[in-house]
């Protein structure tokens, strides 16, 4: 028994051209890994793409690569993610499922107010796979609370749950804002449960729950992550000894400077001197500069002659963070490091319960569907007016089953 587990690639995320492909290369080579070693199969716990209606050349790349691996007879199992999901219930991943290049394993009916999965079985090893989609906001925690239980917990054999959600006991101070789910909401007694979402590493085992696994981005999706991370990962299990594997197409070079009581010159020198005698050869140097200036302004230090400095070393791509540079010229503007649906999930915390048309809760579940659907993109090659359109009919949608 020998198969891969990832999450969170996020095809197509990053808007910096080399950064996208460098978490392309990141995928190229987690599917060179895959065939190296001839896995079983390969899982996928969400956000494969970015977005629920990725380019073109994101799902050209995520095709010829997935085509490698059904060419080699290793099936791929996957469920959508936040990022995959539409309000719709379409993805992405339903075209590739038909192209017969991954099986989506969120599959089962309702009946009686209850969700009854069902398990793909692999075919090579026997191995009884499931699991549920993410949505944004964590709306999926509604499909947990009505899930049927029984039918998976007495399933005999290997079994394997993935998921796309925080888990509260697994989640870090980082975290603390995210919306979450107890443990207990995931089935109990499986072997594996293969999770997404979190951008974390992580494995934990419970009293009735083992092997719970965060695999991590195959390749960081931020600033942040890129410091924080330095690399992208994924589990690759053999003979149910599970190890972290690194994925580093770029080394990171993570630069912190406290500029506190220098002018904007002598900052400039000081980047400039840490990198006089290290090798920065096709690195990704992020800088992140903190403190306040004693003299000048920040937008006299010179970042262009920087980059240029930095770049004719040799350094594949380099990218600056000056949110925690102020100078005595300027108030300090405070600032949170929140992600945007953190943010989001706090203001309509902060502010459901006004209209009082909905109960609480129905009216931050359909607060945080609206603010979805008016975030999606025109498709390529959409008209504007059969855009507005399709949002228009979307939140009719969802007020009208509101209203029910």
């Amino acid at each position: 028994m020998r198969y891969i587990h990832i999450a969170d690639c996020h095809l197509g995320g990053w808007r910096e051209t080399k950064l996208r492909e460098t978490n392309n290369k990141a995928f190229m080579s987690l599917i060179d890994f895959c065939i190296a070693k001839s896995v079983d199969f390969l899982l996928i716990s969400g956000d494969l793409f970015n977005t629920a209606l990725p380019s073109i050349d994101s799902i050209k790349l995520a095709v010829e690569q997935l085509k490698r691996l059904k060419d080699r007879k290793i099936p791929v199992y996957a469920i959508a993610g936040s990022h995959d999901f539409s309000p719709s219930g379409k993805t992405m991943l339903d075209v590739l499922e038909s192209a017969g290049l991954i099986i989506d394993v969120f599959r089962g009916e309702s009946s009686d107010n209850k969700l009854k999965l069902k398990f793909t079985e692999d075919l090579k090893t026997g191995i009884k796979i499931t699991g549920l989609i993410g949505k944004k906001g964590g709306l999926e925690k509604n499909y947990y609370y009505d899930l049927f239980r029984e039918n998976l917990e007495k399933e005999k054999g290997y079994k394997i749950f993935l998921f796309h959600t925080s888990i509260t006991e697994l989640k870090t101070k980082e975290l603390s804002e995210m919306d979450s789910m107890p443990l207990s909401l995931l089935p109990k007694g499986f072997n594996y449960y293969a999770g997404g979402h979190v951008h974390i590493i992580d494995k934990k085992d419970f009293a009735e729950y083992k092997n719970i696994v965060y695999p991590g981005p195959i390749w960081p999706n931020s600033f942040s992550e890129l410091e924080k991370l330095g690399k992208g990962g994924f589990v690759f299990i053999e003979n149910e000894k599970i190890e972290q594997m690194k994925i580093e197409p770029n080394p990171v070079i993570s630069v912190k400077i406290n500029v506190e009581g220098k002018s904007s010159s002598e900052a400039e020198q000081e980047i400039l001197d840490g990198f006089k005698d290290q090798s920065i050869e096709d690195t990704i140097i992020t800088l992140r500069l903190e403190g306040c200036l004693r003299k000048g302004k920040i937008t006299e230090i010179n970042f262009k002659k920087i980059f240029e400095e930095l770049y004719s070393k040799g350094a594949y791509f380099v990218m600056k963070n000056t949110t925690g540079l102020k100078t005595k010229e300027f108030e300090e503007i405070k600032i949170t490091q929140n992600s945007s649906e953190e943010i989001e999930t706090k203001l309509i915390n902060e502010h459901s319960g006004q209209l009082k048309i909905f109960e609480p809760e129905k009216e931050k579940e359909i607060t945080k569907e609206l603010i979805r659907i008016l975030s999606t993109e025109k498709n390529e090659g959409e008209k504007i007016a059969d855009f507005e359109k399709r949002i228009k009919h979307d939140v009719d949608m969802i007020m009208d089953s509101s209203a029910a």
